[in-house]
């Protein structure tokens, strides 16, 4: 059953303030909380993050296709409404392997009518699918920018991640980028992994950390966009907006294919 096993997405949206979730993901919330209280900045830090780059990608980089893999239950300021808010006529694809996710995505997420929105149930894994059920909606001969928000982190084998970030660039022509988050012990490590610990044992599905070194790795070959890969709270704050500046133990990057 769904509300027995905590599930990522759930939890996240509950640390991001929403109701879209069940007693067994506040459960898992609350006892992450209480060994790492920064928790919930964390999970703001890195929605933050990502409007600030998808506003970058679309107003500095020229950016009008998104592919967003591990889109999350749909909150404030999702892609689709911070690009289409800059270029109407931006096209975006969601990806999400919660039927959850996907129910309300199909109510929620609408689109401008000169742009697109488009949404797949589909695991991380399987990129065959996703790429050839986004071409219904993007066009992968122009520059696509691929959104990696806090998911690489559930593909705990290194090398299958490695290949799983290879093959989503290896489709997308130059001019695309990376834009990719993902939990780390070099900030407040101790209670980070003793969190990740405990949600690994909840049965939920297991979850890593990586280093800045393994992080950045993902972006070797590309155009590495200042200030490269930092904790996301860092990457190109704004200080025209209320936003969380402490360091969170999310690091976060952008980078160019050329």
């Amino acid at each position: 059953m769904a509300d027995e096993v905590a599930h990522s997405a759930r939890v996240w949206n509950y640390l991001l303030g929403g109701h879209d979730n069940f007693p067994v993901d506040r459960e898992a919330a609350e006892y992450a909380l209480a060994l790492m209280p920064e928790l919930v900045q964390s999970a703001r830090a890195n929605r933050e993050f990502l409007g600030r780059a998808v506003r970058f990608l679309v107003g500095e980089a020229g950016i009008r296709q998104f592919l967003d893999i591990g889109t999350g239950l749909p909150t404030a300021n999702n892609t689709h409404e911070v690009a289409q808010a800059a270029a109407p006529d931006c096209r975006i694809v969601y990806v999400d392997n919660d039927p959850l996710v996907l129910t309300h995505a199909r109510a929620l997420l609408t689109s401008t009518p000169e742009g697109a929105t488009g949404y797949l149930e589909a695991d991380l894994l399987d990129t065959g699918r996703i790429l050839e059920a986004a071409a219904r909606t993007l066009d992968f001969g122009q520059p696509v920018a691929v959104i990696l928000s806090g998911i690489i982190n559930f593909v705990v084998d290194d090398a299958e991640a490695d290949a799983v970030v290879q093959r989503l660039l290896d489709a997308v022509p130059p001019g695309s980028y990376l834009l990719l988050s993902h939990p780390t012990t070099e900030v407040n490590g101790p209670a980070v992994e003793q969190s990740m610990r405990q949600w690994n044992e909840s049965g939920a599905a297991p979850i890593t950390a990586r280093t800045r070194d393994e992080i950045g790795a993902w972006f070797a070959g590309l155009e590495l966009v200042p200030p490269g890969v930092v904790t996301c709270s860092a990457w190109r704050p704004d200080p025209s907006r209320h936003e969380i500046t402490d360091k969170v133990s999310e690091f976060a990057g952008v980078g160019r294919k050329v």
